[in-house]
């Protein structure tokens, strides 16, 4: 066998059995993708396959500890969309799949680690698979999530291997699925342990060519996508209509798809997010920080549990403290509960759900927290408890550990005055529920060291959390921009537009809920107090309306309390009617003729915009992702900034002096009007 080129991508052997088996194990990296190069040298090889008669078979796989293949390379896609070039890079991965599942000899594709997307369509394209039994393999196709669709014969291969039902689901929900879910579901055709996945795949090499499966058809069990233009929506659509017709004519559906899909404004900000979380899980640092072992919570409330819990289930041993041994009690129950659903969800064993259990050690008296890296209280947000709780840890800590605050708007800075080492105090802002919201704002005070930053970074990340660097500043970054929306959609309903019409413009705008809702879900009362802390710091934009203190009056808390803005029985709600005295139907009939979503978008830009000007965070990247993180922001807008960057920056600020004759909220920030005087923009691409 000819030597091989020191950077191939695709090793080639063949033993005596004369089976061909190609590797995949890209150069002086961790994963394989495809890309121009790679899918060019996989012609070749299946070149080479064609010419020689007396090969028996064909395996595929790969050398990586924990990639098969992951897809194709997003950077060259996200730069092709937006230059037009991706039509013949799809196209091209067309033919040299379809010469894959054109072989006259039978095909295996030996699959160890993610396979996910293109990685899993090359898979398709081979007459059987066979997959790892390892935790580290997950498959699927997960291009709907990034805007995309599965063009390189997911689409239409998939449909006519499981079923268009089966096929649908995989391809909108874009979940990559365990190896024994794969089988069950059909993805893939046996399991092996990775030692024995390649003889596995010889065997299966012995059953020969595929046989044709007829195809099942829709039973019209999935549901349409609201949106005709959406990836999900024109993935259905070739599901549906491909398999009424030959491969070829469905592979073209395909490509017009997903080259239609690549020019939206949509998909590229979703690709965007893609490296925006690749770039905030890994950071920037090059120092070398010791992993945290051991932590302390104090705080057994909703907050303080659910950190604990996480923490645990990721390694660390927590000790839980909290006075009250009724708060402590209710706070273990949570993370039994929590625990208990991750195991019936399968995103945990029950072992590991024991091991994580056996981490946390709970008390109501002191402990020793010398030999603890961390200590986070989540105690009441309340100040004064907060600072008697940090004179206490400042005397009870060892000299090395940094001390964190889980507050959610009040000033870090000031309960580091409370401690004799400032500069070891930070804000670590997890968001509820922890065990399902990603992103933890890392406030840093005036006075905080570098190292506390970067070992707060370190945890966060250890944990599998994704962090945002933001000043400390009243409200941070979340809360800051998402309040000025929250109370003008209240402000809106106290004026007499409907709580659903307020909601549902949000939703169809791409929200995951609307602001009233989240409200109820916050609770009245805490937004009242929120309201109030952002009030003395930034004045009217940050003012309770009267109709949210009243509700807190009337004990209309929220969904905790039963009724809100909506009455909650179980998992049904309904519209709570206006309090008497509600709005004017004049003044409902004018604000209802405004756009009320590009109205209370607004104000989140504007506030947004204010977190630049003001250095709150370091980049536009910062505010917007930490948006889509830390509330749902649409992410295919792209958040607040980038989206508005889309609308045009001169009409926003030309609204928003229109909406400000009324209302003095909406006066435009500095750096807004500065950008649409200037033609500047936030991104500088």
């Amino acid at each position: 066998m000819p030597p091989v080129a020191t950077r191939s991508m695709i090793q080639r052997e063949i033993g005596d059995d004369r089976i061909c088996v190609l590797t995949f194990d890209r150069p002086e990296s961790g994963a394989n993708i495809f890309d121009a190069a790679t899918m060019s040298e996989l012609g070749e090889r299946v070149d080479a396959i064609e010419r020689d008669n007396s090969l028996r078979g064909l395996i595929i796989t790969s050398a990586k500890r924990s990639i098969f293949i992951a897809g194709a390379d997003l950077k060259t896609l996200l730069k092709q969309a937006q230059t037009g070039e991706l039509r013949d890079f799809i196209a091209e991965g067309q033919r040299v799949f379809n010469r894959i599942a054109a072989l006259k000899i039978p095909s295996v594709a030996a699959i160890h680690g993610a396979c996910a997307g293109g990685g899993y369509e090359i898979t398709l394209a081979c007459d059987w698979r066979v997959a790892s039994d390892d935790p580290v393999t997950r498959i699927g196709l997960p291009e709907t999530t990034l805007g995309l669709i599965p063009a390189w014969g997911g689409s239409t291969r998939l449909p006519r291997l499981i079923g268009e039902d089966n096929a649908a689901e995989v391809i909108l929900k874009g979940k990559l699925y365990s190896a024994s879910e794969a089988l069950k579901m059909g993805l893939v055709d046996e399991i092996a342990s990775r030692e024995q996945l390649l003889d596995a795949a010889r065997r299966l090499i012995g059953k020969g060519k595929r046989p044709t499966a007829k195809v099942s058809p829709s039973k019209g069990n999935t549901p349409v996508p609201s949106d005709p233009k959406s990836s999900r929506a024109r993935a259905l659509a070739v599901i549906t209509t491909g398999t009424a017709n030959p491969v070829d004519e469905s592979l073209k559906l395909e490509l017009d798809a997903i080259v239609d899909l690549g020019k939206t404004e949509s998909t590229q900000n979703l690709i965007r997010n893609f490296f925006l979380a690749e770039k905030y899980k890994k950071g920037t640092s090059n120092t070398q920080f010791e992993k945290v072992a051991h932590a302390a919570v104090i705080g057994a409330g909703v907050m303080g549990s659910g950190i604990a819990q996480w923490l645990s289930s990721r390694g660390v041993t927590v000790i839980l403290r909290d006075v009250n041994r009724e708060l402590l009690d209710r706070g273990l129950a949570n993370i039994e509960k929590t625990y208990a659903d991750a195991v019936k969800r399968g995103l945990m064993t029950e072992e590991k759900a024991k091991q994580g259990r056996a981490r946390i050690v709970a008390s109501t008296a002191p402990m020793e927290l010398r030999d603890v890296q961390f200590v986070i209280e989540a105690a009441s947000e309340k100040i004064d408890i907060k600072k008697e709780i940090f004179r206490e840890l400042s005397m009870q800590a060892g000299s090395k550990t940094i001390i964190a605050t889980n507050t959610s708007a009040l000033p870090v800075s000031e309960l580091a005055h409370c401690t004799v080492s400032p500069d070891r105090v930070i804000g670590l802002h997890f968001f509820n529920p922890v065990s399902r919201m990603k992103l933890v704002e890392v406030v840093v005070g005036k006075e905080t060291a570098g190292d506390t930053k970067e070992n707060a970074l370190v945890l966060v990340r250890q944990v599998g959390k994704l962090p945002v660097v933001v000043r400390d500043s009243p409200g941070f970054l979340v809360n800051r921009v998402l309040f000025p929306y929250l109370l003008d959609a209240a402000a809106l309903f106290e004026a007499g537009v409907d709580a659903e019409k307020i909601d549902n413009a949000m939703t169809k705008w791409g929200m995951p809920m609307g602001p009233l809702r989240l409200i109820d879900e916050i609770g009245i009362d805490v937004t009242v107090d929120i309201a109030a802390t952002l009030e003395k710091a930034y004045g009217r934009r940050d003012r309770a309306p009267a109709i949210l203190k009243s509700m807190r009056e009337s004990k209309l808390l929220g969904r905790k309390g039963g009724g809100g803005f909506y009455k909650y029985e179980g998992r049904e709600q309904s519209p709570n009617p206006p309090p008497p005295g509600t709005g004017s139907t004049a003044a409902s009939e004018s604000l209802a003729k405004d756009d009320l979503a590009q109205r209370l978008m607004f104000l989140m830009i504007n506030e947004a915009a204010r977190c630049i000007e003001e250095k709150v965070v370091e980049s536009p990247e910062d505010a917007d992702y930490g948006m889509i993180l830390g509330t749902g922001f649409a992410p295919d807008r792209g958040g607040p900034l980038r989206f508005a960057e889309h609308f045009g920056l001169n009409k926003i600020v030309e609204e928003m002096n229109r909406l400000a004759q009324s209302d003095e909220k909406f006066v435009p920030c500095d750096i807004l009007k500065k950008h649409s005087r200037e033609g500047t923009k936030f991104y500088q691409s």
